[in-house]
């Protein structure tokens, strides 16, 4: 078993940017993740989020000492051994929801340090190729230049998978990127296409394949298109593709704004409170419905949901201080807009704020239904803001339609960490 910070360098692996450079006070030990990992029976049923302060370690059953209010305490921020101080998160937690992602949801990330990455450029089309361990994965992307782009003056650039409304971002100074998601891994279990030449028979689900290759798109204009700004880069799609670009978000700090549209179960809706609005997504028929998009680990939650040490404000929170515009649409059927909005987000701008960074989590709740291209216009002006500092009176801040936060599904924000003076 890879050791926190083992996994770290090897997911984030490549990274210009690094996490946000802090003093680390001596006196901060980060505790072991859990060996042998804990199933999902080891961890106590929670019927609200979890507290995304307490470590794994305090979370399992092991460490109820008998207790029968274990499971009632950690919900409200009363467990042992919680994250004191933002040097405490950015050292020890973080990197431990990275690892606990990647053992029960995603999958582990290949190690890019042992990854050869050759790009050639010929007009709007990129051509890619990585090789790892002898063997080789090659896909397209293409690129368009907003006008004034150059060497000398780069342009922020969106890749994108599964199309986005090109003009207005083209129009506002601001490139496009796109890559063809399905040579890179179909949605489905055929276990083909550029990623699965290199890593067939690992136990990695889709989403971190179509991960991986936004975070080869983005090597491929590093390399290749000097028009480019490497220090502004969004990523998005919508959908199971929303949920491809949050993970794409979480696994390398190179993303500057993480931008996941209807995203739904699996991205940025809640495993728990999952009725709230639309048909009820839930783990269990996305499991059954499309099981390739996460690791097997994950189905051993099915039934079991309530069990699992993270929900998606957890997913959300470990992106930070980096920017994340989450976008729902009031009218989507197939994704949980409500709890998303009044759920997730609040509990994860918790997190936010708290470490002085609140500005940088964004909720949009627009009209409109289930991947509307409108949503793309409806966050530009956060996008704006996040690349050129432009200011906004766009109110990114709320639950929109939906009104405000359900306090009661995240007991624990009573007991937020105080600020470090």
């Amino acid at each position: 078993m890879r050791t926190s910070s083992q996994l770290l360098i090897g997911a984030l692996a490549g990274s210009a940017a690094a996490m946000p450079t802090v003093v680390e006070p001596r006196q901060v030990q980060c505790p072991a993740f859990p060996s042998p990992v804990p199933t999902y029976s080891q961890y106590p049923v929670q019927s609200t989020l979890p507290d995304p302060f307490l470590p794994l370690k305090y979370t399992t059953t092991d460490n109820a000492a008998g207790s029968s209010t274990f499971a009632k305490d950690i919900m409200a921020g009363k467990g042992s051994n919680r994250v004191k101080s933002t040097e405490e998160w950015y050292k020890c937690r973080q990197p431990e929801i990275l690892q606990m992602l990647q053992e029960y949801q995603y999958g582990y990330y290949p190690d890019h340090s042992q990854e050869k990455v050759e790009a050639t450029r010929s007009g709007t089309t990129i051509n890619i190729a990585v090789t790892a361990g002898g063997k080789t994965g090659k896909f397209k992307a293409t690129i368009q230049l907003p006008s004034g782009a150059s060497a000398s003056k780069p342009a922020p650039v969106v890749i994108n998978i599964g199309g986005m409304q090109n003009a207005p971002y083209l129009s506002a100074g601001i490139a496009v990127a796109q890559f063809d998601y399905t040579s890179v891994a179909p949605d489905s279990n055929s276990k083909t296409g550029a990623f699965w030449d290199i890593y067939k028979g690992r136990d990695i689900g889709a989403l971190t394949a179509w991960a991986w290759g936004f975070h080869r798109t983005l090597d491929g204009i590093n390399m290749t298109a000097p028009e480019i700004d490497p220090t502004r880069v969004g990523v998005t799609g919508c959908s199971r593709l929303g949920k491809a670009a949050l993970a794409a978000g979480l696994f390398d700090t190179r993303i500057t704004l993480t931008m996941p549209m209807s995203a739904g179960i699996q991205g940025i809706g809640p495993y728990r409170y999952h009725g709230m609005s639309g048909q009820d997504e839930t783990l269990e028929n996305s499991k059954s419905g499309a099981g390739w998009w996460s690791n097997s680990k994950l189905g051993t939650f099915v039934n079991h949901h309530e069990n699992l040490p993270y929900d998606a404000h957890t997913v959300a929170a470990a992106i930070a201080p980096r920017a994340i515009v989450i976008d729902q649409g009031s009218g989507d059927q197939f994704t949980n807009s409500k709890a998303t909005a009044v759920v997730v987000y609040p509990a994860a701008k918790l997190v936010y704020d708290w470490l002085g960074v609140g500005d940088k989590i964004a909720m949009n709740v627009r009209s409109g239904g289930h991947c509307d291209m409108a949503g793309f216009t409806s966050i530009l002006p956060f996008v704006q803001k996040t690349f050129f500092g432009t200011a906004t009176t766009k109110d990114f801040y709320s639950g929109g339609t939906y009104g405000a936060p359900m306090t009661t599904t995240y007991p624990w924000a009573t007991a937020v960490p105080p600020k470090a003076a």
